[in-house]
């Protein structure tokens, strides 16, 4: 198996600490490196559909809610994870762009939803199959099975870290 710049790194430890256990930096440095090379092919993905990844992210997640394509600001910011501020600037890019809408619910007229604009499904709906072809095409090294235990470590590895799903 061909060795990694960890291996180097991981290696020049055990020579010059062995009383110390490094094989945590195998693991996290690998997926520090990942992170970088998965941000720059999303980053070059996004950038042809003029998306970035948080903007990718909100019409993403009202896409996903089904029609009529509407989620709360609270919503959006459970599923991406981010603060109000930086909700708000994001909804804030795409209403300017006429991706989405925010108004109020028809439902509880006090209550703020977002709407998946036409314009806004089109958009994603562009993007999609460009994102998923980028992310095949990263994992081209690793077999259907590789791939499926990966995901299946990642997963133990995040709820181990407190990172499930937000409650509805």
């Amino acid at each position: 198996m061909t060795g990694d710049a960890m291996d180097t790194i991981l290696a020049q430890w055990a020579r010059e600490r062995p009383d110390l256990d490094c094989a945590p930096m195998g693991v996290i440095g690998r997926i520090s490196q990942l992170q970088r090379e998965v941000f720059l092919a999303q980053r070059a993905t996004f950038a042809r559909h003029d998306l970035d990844a948080p903007s990718f992210d909100v019409l993403a997640a009202l896409r996903r809610a089904g029609a009529p394509y509407q989620l709360t600001p609270t919503a959006l910011m459970r599923t991406a994870l981010v603060t109000s501020g930086a909700i708000t600037q994001r909804l804030d890019r795409l209403e300017e762009r006429g991706l989405i809408t925010r108004g109020r619910s028809e439902s509880d007229g006090r209550a703020v939803v977002v709407t998946l604009t036409d314009a806004g499904r089109a958009a994603l709906d562009a993007a999609l199959p460009d994102h998923l072809e980028t992310e095949h095409g990263m994992l081209t090294g690793l077999t259907a099975a590789e791939q499926a235990q990966l995901a299946d470590l990642l997963r133990r590895f995040l709820v181990s870290l407190g990172r499930t799903p937000p409650e509805a």
